[in-house]
């Protein structure tokens, strides 16, 4: 992988974070834990997409679609599990 390859990502995966941390919204811990799950994600499909040679959307030597679907996959799923449960009200 190339540094501006690693560059790219690094940069969408931050802007997918961002993204959804804007629309979502939360603190400064919620938004670690954002950056957290979209490079994670980002980069897990990357190296998905690259072990099993399937290529969504590819530019240079990046994973791009299967990275950002799977970015995206763990911001939701990340999301949903970090939700406090409904506490029954008596």
């Amino acid at each position: 992988m190339t540094l501006p390859s690693l560059l790219l990502g690094l940069l969408l995966s931050t802007l997918y974070a961002a993204g959804f941390h804007f629309f979502r919204g939360g603190g400064a811990g919620r938004l670690l834990l954002d950056l957290f799950l979209a490079y994670s994600g980002f980069w897990a499909g990357h190296y998905l997409g690259e072990t099993i040679g399937l290529t969504l959307a590819r530019m240079g030597s990046l994973q791009v679609g299967l990275a950002s679907l799977v970015a995206f996959i763990f911001l939701f799923v990340g999301n949903w599990l970090s939700q406090e449960p409904a506490k029954n009200k008596k």
